[in-house]
């Protein structure tokens, strides 16, 4: 069965959808990263946010969320599962994400705040570094922007 890419606001993503989203979340960065944080923050509740997600069968394998944050579009959240690692699945999320922040607010950059060793492959869609790295929970990272497409 090919892996099927979704996207939708939390309202409408169906409950056992929803779980597996936000356990893969926390799976990833809250027990694989041991970073203790509150992965739920509420953004996902935001009226303009969006959940996308693929699914392999019932499993969850990846995810990201989009959101509207002022003059910016903003991705976070990206996490893929240990067992879809390296199959191009996450890049295809991706690219997903990209083309709705810039179907949403073409006028407007996008943003992400980017692990420090993933920059490299957040570059393949055209961000760039935007300032300078910074540690948040004990992980580096730097800020990243791709210019408006419009």
């Amino acid at each position: 069965m090919p892996v099927e890419y979704h996207r939708a606001p939390l309202r409408e993503i169906a409950p056992e959808t929803l779980y597996r989203i936000l356990w893969l979340r926390v799976t990833v960065f809250v027990v694989e990263q041991e970073a203790a944080y509150p992965e739920l923050d509420g953004r996902d509740l935001e009226p303009d946010a969006e959940l996308l997600w693929a699914e392999d069968g019932a499993e969850v394998v990846a995810t990201l969320r989009v959101l509207h944050d002022g003059d910016v579009a903003r991705i976070g959240r990206v996490a893929t599962a240990a067992s879809a690692r390296g199959q191009g699945i996450a890049a295809r999320l991706m690219e997903r994400g990209v083309a709705r922040c810039e179907e949403w607010w073409p006028q407007h950059p996008i943003v992400l705040d980017a692990q420090q060793h993933l920059g490299p492959w957040y570059a393949r869609f055209g961000f760039v570094i935007s300032g300078e790295p910074f540690s948040e929970d004990g992980i580096p990272h730097v800020p990243m922007r791709r210019p408006a497409r419009a």
